[in-house]
């Protein structure tokens, strides 16, 4: 079993609107949403099995996903 989705669409369902807007209008937001978006596809692929780094290294990357979430998170409320 696989945890929950974690991409921005899942966990800011009200920001849907705000999202698509300053993925259009804002490059700083795209390219966080970007790097985002790649460290949570790569988290995937290690729950998923595919890659199996060591533990601290998930940690550290699960650590940066949610401070880049917090960034965007802060952009999708000032919209």
């Amino acid at each position: 079993m696989f945890a929950e989705p974690h991409d921005l669409h899942h966990e800011f369902p009200e920001f849907h609107d705000q999202i698509h807007t300053l993925k259009m209008s804002n490059r700083h937001f795209q390219r966080l949403f970007k790097d985002y978006d790649e460290l949570n596809h790569e988290l995937k692929r290690i729950e998923q099995g595919i890659e199996t780094p060591a533990d601290l290294v998930v940690e550290g990357l699960k650590k940066e996903r949610l401070h880049l979430k917090d960034q965007l998170f802060v952009m999708l409320k000032e919209v």
